[in-house]
């Protein structure tokens, strides 16, 4: 059993298909199905080494920002690169969210935020969170910094 993100979009399947891979390491675009006339209808495609599915369906179920896209990034320079492409044509948004050229929400976040909330001084999440929501883009140092003072 496979279980995949199926993504329905109004005529922007290979578009997005071909951004996405290429802001992501170990992404390619799998299999490109056609309609008769030649039209790209379903592409099939991996981000970081997950599957995804991309219909061009047409407008009757625009995409929602009830469902987002989440990425962790090891490193601010990841951090940055990804939040570049996927706001190139989008819309940046509060605490690390944005959305993209397409339509896509996403949440793009550094791999150590979990680790800064896990603290066990509930205030010290408090701060981190505080720094976090104070931002679009996520600032790493800033998240460290924010839980480093509520440290002393």
């Amino acid at each position: 059993m496979n279980v995949s993100t199926f993504l329905w979009v109004d005529g922007q399947a290979e578009a997005l298909a071909t951004h996405y891979t290429s802001l992501f390491p170990d992404s390619v675009i799998g299999d490109v199905q056609r309609d008769p006339d030649g039209n790209v209808t379903t592409v099939d495609f991996t981000l970081a080494g997950s599957r995804y599915v991309v219909y061009n369906g047409g407008p009757q179920y625009p995409i929602t920002p009830g469902i987002s896209l989440y990425a962790e990034c090891d490193t601010q320079a990841a951090l940055d690169a990804l939040w570049a492409g996927l706001t190139d044509g989008g819309k940046e948004g509060p605490g690390g969210s944005l959305v993209d050229r397409f339509g896509v929400t996403w949440q793009v976040y550094p791999c150590r935020l979990r680790e800064l909330l896990r603290d066990a001084d509930p205030m010290t999440a408090e701060r981190v969170l505080t720094a976090l929501h104070s931002m679009t883009r996520i600032d790493i140092q800033v998240l460290v910094d924010a839980h480093t003072a509520a440290q002393a």
